[in-house]
Formats: structure tokens, C-alpha cells, sequence
């Protein structure tokens, strides 16, 4: 899986390539029309030069009333579009080219993430979470009881129950979910029966194994604090536990809890660790704020994926 670094790189490189091709667009236009409409290019020149004028004022201190500045220049621009409108162009045909006019294809405005990028960012997400492809096998309609018995089918049935009614109230009511239990007993298979169902109906979801998630928030940290995560509507992480744990994990960890609980946001963990393992990984708090805002469902049973790949043997 690409790391966060990789993907800011990535995303920051299409910005770059982006202003470069509108660019070369803008000039090749800039010489169509200054061949076909000499008068376009002399009023272009002219609009040059009185900006260097005021640019070179203002630098020294003899900055006059720029009325006179901006009037001469909405004249200048006016004919230029006339010109342009007449020969069958756009006004707006020599104007720079910019795919956002917000943050003019930087991705940022005043140091802060622009809309566009923040966008682009969930959509490099998105693809590299892998959801996709999971969610093929991993969703309601192939649902099935068969491999569970006894406590076993008892617990997934609740555990069932309770991703189905997650799905059912999701817009009213904002459920967090910790399914945890033994190895291959359907805690990862549930989280993408929902978020299957949840995509379904519209809503923004994001799937990440704990490791990829704290690369991605320790990436977010160290680049202008980018934390679209918080507002995904649902945030699966997956196999919490697998990564290895330190000071910033644990401190990352409670603040994502928190902070998508401060801002009614659901989220579902999968991991194989139970509530004291949790407690003595992470920490006290973090347990606590997990028994506090979560549903906490124990799975257990038969390690599934081990079963199905029998099956499949025989079968073949």
C-alpha cells in the first residue's frame, strides 16, 4: 500500500503538472491571438507597463490615488475583451487558466488546505484504502451462518443485528462500533457489509488497517495538519493492534477517538486485542473513551478464511 507521504507527494506533483499545462495553454493562446489581433497585444503590453508604473510607486513611497490606476486599467481590459468578443473568442480567452479560481491550482489559501485539494486528498484515500475490491466479498448479500454455532452464532447474530441497524438509522443516530474477538471470525467482514450499505446511500466512507491509518495521521501532522480524516462520515479501522505502538500512536489514537466523537462522526474498529489487552496497550483513557462511546461486540468462532480455503480445495 503507498504511504500518506507518497500520496501528498503524488497529489502535490498533479498540482504542479496541472499549473504547468494551463500555463503552456495560456501562452499558446496568448500568441494565436497576438498574430491574429495585433491590437489585442498592444493592449496587453500597455497593460504591462502601467502595472510596473504603479508596482515601481508603490515601491517607492509615491504610491498617488490609485483611482486614476484602476480606471485606466478597467478601460484597457475592456477593449481587449471587445476585441476578443468581436473576433468570435471569449472575453476571458487570454485570462490565466485555473481548474480552482479559490487557491488558483496551489491547493492551498493562506497556508490552509483549499476545498479542491482536501477533495482530491479523500479521493487518493479512498483509492488506496483498497475498499473496493474488499467490499466485492464483503457486504450483506453474502451474508452467511453456515461456518457459526451455538455462543458463536449467538454473538455474530448480534453483531449482525447491530451493523444492520447501524445502516437502517445512520442519518439520526450515529453509532461507534469495536467488534473484536479471535482471528477470522467476520469483524472485517462485518465492517464492509457497512460500509458497503452506507456508500450505497451516499454517505463518505474511508477503510484503513490501524498501521495505514496512524502513517496517514502522523504524514497529516507534519503537513499543514490535514485532517480530512475527522470528517469522513464513517472511519472503519481495521485490525487495530497489528501496528507497533508508541507514544504517538497512543496519543493519535484518543485524539481521533475524541475528535470524531466531539464531531458526531461514526467510527468502527476491528481488532483481535480485548478491552484490558486495549487498556494495557494503550492506555487507561483510551479504554474508557472506547467503553463510553462505543458498542462493543465480542465475536468468536472458527478462524472463516481457513474453512472457505478448505472448502475451495475440495471443491477443486
Amino acid at each position: 500500500m503507498p504511504t500518506a507521504s507518497g500520496s501528498l507527494q503524488a497529489i502535490a506533483k498533479e498540482y504542479e503538472d496541472l499549473r504547468l499545462q494551463n500555463e503552456r495553454l495560456q501562452a499558446d493562446r496568448q500568441a494565436e491571438i497576438f498574430q491574429k489581433l495585433p491590437d489585442c497585444r498592444a493592449i496587453h503590453e500597455q497593460m504591462i507597463s502601467l502595472s510596473m508604473e504603479h508596482a515601481m510607486r508603490d515601491l517607492y513611497g509615491k504610491a498617488k490615488d490609485d483611482t486614476e490606476y484602476h480606471a485606466r486599467m478597467r478601460e484597457l481590459r475592456d477593449r481587449k475583451e471587445r476585441l476578443l468578443s468581436d473576433a468570435g473568442y471569449p472575453a476571458d480567452y487570454l485570462e490565466p487558466i485555473y481548474r480552482c479560481p479559490v487557491c488558483k491550482d496551489k491547493g492551498f489559501v493562506d497556508g490552509k488546505p483549499c476545498s479542491c485539494y482536501e477533495r482530491r486528498l479523500r479521493e487518493a484515500r479512498f483509492a488506496q484504502s483498497g475498499i473496493q475490491k474488499l467490499l466485492e466479498t464483503h457486504n450483506f448479500s453474502t451474508l452467511s451462518y453456515r461456518y457459526y454455532e451455538g455462543e458463536d452464532l449467538a454473538r455474530f447474530q448480534k453483531a449482525v443485528t447491530a451493523c444492520r441497524e447501524m445502516t437502517a438509522h445512520f442519518d439520526s443516530q450515529k453509532d461507534n462500533l469495536l467488534l473484536y474477538g479471535t482471528v477470522g471470525c467476520g469483524k472485517s467482514f462485518l465492517s464492509g457489509c457497512v460500509a458497503k450499505e452506507l456508500l450505497d446511500q451516499g454517505y463518505s466512507v474511508i477503510y484503513f488497517s490501524g498501521t495505514a491509518l496512524f502513517d496517514i495521521l502522523y504524514h497529516d501532522s507534519l503537513y499543514n495538519g490535514v485532517r480530512d480524516l475527522y470528517n469522513y462520515d464513517l472511519v472503519i479501522i481495521d485490525d487495530l493492534g497489528a501496528e507497533m505502538t508508541n507514544s504517538f500512536v497512543t496519543t493519535a489514537l484518543f485524539t481521533f477517538i475524541n475528535e470524531r466523537a466531539l464531531r458526531q462522526k461514526a467510527t468502527i474498529i476491528s481488532t483481535n486485542l480485548n478491552l484490558s489487552e486495549i487498556r494495557d496497550r494503550y492506555s487507561d483513557r483510551i479504554a474508557s473513551r472506547l467503553v463510553q462511546n462505543f458498542k462493543i461486540l465480542r465475536l468468536s468462532g472458527p478462524d472463516i478464511r481457513i474453512l472457505q480455503r478448505i472448502q475451495h480445495e475440495s471443491e477443486d
